[in-house]
């Protein structure tokens, strides 16, 4: 590999760690100096390194900028209703008590197979906030399972974009993909559990205040906070598991919703209702991927670009991610909310939502703009090839092709098309089955999210956790579902012989 490419990429991370550890500077300005670095150390010229920055930055809000706003609307509605306390209380009562982070974890499997993560984690958040509420602890960890629970799926089962991809240039039967990466993440999902309950009584006190208050409030904030200290699971309050929690969800804080007509009943959400705004959003958009699949299927063109079909339009349209959380708002307030809270404060806890948003859209766009920084520099391109000059086992050749190209450039999608890309030709003569290679693309490309990778900002904003807690959480129980798909390759290497 070229060292000037080499050390562009080192000193531009370098950058990043320097100044969101040790200066003042905010992410959001650390990304976009590391993006200047990188690029005028890889030889890029001046202009193009602000093309690439302000294209990657507006290449990545375009994608999901809209989603992240629409997502936390529909969060602040659950929240200030009572409905994301209702749907807490339903999964509490469906997994049973101490088994949250596995609820959490399927759950986000389950969501990430037809939804980005990205838009997935915004929509599902306020689940995590409200379970871990009601227990007064372990945010960090619910929240971590949740995002790797969706991490799993994004990266290994189609119809995600990035699998369907691979599977289309590789040749992999796609049945075969989708069951292949079912068994993956359903043996990868103990490593997210346990992980997340490990390091997140560890993480717990790192949680930004401002955060931490929008968790728990303020009846469990000293008792969550002593706890975390220890180290333990301390903090939790006496959950009985049972069917009645108003103690448990009591808040001092209470949310005025307004002022409720004489005679009217007290405002309650049911758990159906509450998830409305949620599940009807998400429905739509695993039918728009349904049916486009069928389609695609039908024309031949199966992970290519296509013309969707008459019938294919409309379910595209209302199972565009912005369309159907747009409607997922409109349900958020005219279902969850009392009909008589004033429209003033329907409006003010929209404006709190995009308050929320805005520096989480900051830093995503800013990590977008490192990541075509470095796509732009040729840091990727270089890194594929040296990988795929040296004399490793086959089916590790995409593994770790992808595994370098997502170290380099950050978006997991471009890593693993880049290393079926690259492999492509060599599987014929290298004697990889086009199954392992497919798995070995999508398994390799989960390592280490960090800094360039946009869902890293998602996440760690939306924990609360910055820094070193940021790595040590959420860069670390990526890189633990990496490592522990290792020995799973090898396994299906040998059965496919």
């Amino acid at each position: 590999m070229d060292l000037q490419l080499l050390l562009a990429l080192v000193l531009g991370i370098a950058t990043i760690v320097v100044l969101v550890l040790r200066t003042r500077l905010d992410a959001f300005v650390a990304l976009l100096i590391a993006s200047l670095v990188t690029g005028l150390v890889a030889g890029q010229s001046a202009l193009d390194i602000t093309k690439a920055i302000t294209t990657g930055f507006g290449n990545t809000l375009a994608s999901i900028g809209i989603v992240i706003g629409l997502g936390v609307a529909i969060g602040k509605i659950l929240e200030v209703s009572g409905a994301a306390n209702a749907l807490a209380l339903a999964f509490l009562r469906l997994f049973g008590k101490g088994r949250e982070p596995w609820a959490l974890g399927t759950v986000g499997a389950l969501v990430s197979i037809p939804v980005f993560c990205d838009s997935g984690y915004v929509i599902m958040n306020p689940l995590a906030r409200s379970i871990a509420r009601v227990k007064r602890a372990g945010y960090v960890t619910l929240a971590l399972a949740l995002g790797c629970g969706m991490t799993l799926t994004h990266h290994l089962v189609p119809p995600t974009p990035g699998p369907l991809a691979v599977s289309g240039l590789l040749g992999a039967d796609l049945g075969a993909v989708i069951l292949t990466g079912l068994a993956f993440t359903v043996l990868l999902l103990p490593i997210v559990v346990a992980y997340a309950k490990w390091i997140g009584p560890k993480l717990e006190s790192s949680v930004s205040e401002e955060v931490r208050t929008a968790v728990y409030g303020r009846a469990a904030l000293v008792g969550a906070g002593e706890g975390s200290r220890s180290g333990g699971s301390a903090g939790v309050a006496d959950y009985d598991g049972g069917t009645d929690h108003a103690a448990d969800l009591a808040d001092d804080s209470e949310v005025d919703l307004g002022t409720r007509p004489a005679g009217a009943k007290p405002h309650r959400v049911g758990a159906f209702l509450a998830s409305l705004p949620l599940l009807v959003p998400l429905l739509l958009i695993v039918l728009n991927t349904v049916t486009g699949a069928m389609d695609q299927n039908a024309q031949g063109v199966v992970g290519g670009k296509y013309e969707p079909s008459d019938w294919v339009v409309p379910f595209a349209f209302i199972g565009n991610p912005v369309i159907a959380l747009t409607i997922g708002v409109l349900l958020a307030v005219y279902v969850l909310l009392p009909r008589w809270t004033p429209r003033n404060k329907v409006q003010h806890w929209f404006s709190e939502a995009a308050a929320s948003a805005g520096l989480i859209l900051l830093i995503t766009g800013a990590g977008g703009a490192l990541g075509q920084v470095l796509r732009t520099s040729g840091v990727g391109d270089a890194l594929a090839e040296a990988i795929a000059a040296t004399a490793l086992p086959a089916f590790l050749v995409p593994f770790l092709v992808a595994t370098l190209v997502r170290l380099a450039q950050g978006s997991g999608t471009v890593a693993m098309i880049t290393a079926a890309s690259v492999t492509a030709p060599l599987v014929g003569t290298l004697g990889i089955d086009p199954l392992v290679a497919a798995i070995a693309c999508t398994a390799g490309s989960m390592i280490l999210s960090y800094f360039n990778d946009s869902y890293f900002w998602v996440v760690t904003r939306f924990t609360g956790l910055d820094g070193t807690a940021a790595l040590r959480g959420w860069s670390g129980i990526t890189t633990a579902v990496w490592a522990g798909s290792i020995p799973l390759l090898f396994i299906l290497n040998l059965v496919m012989g």
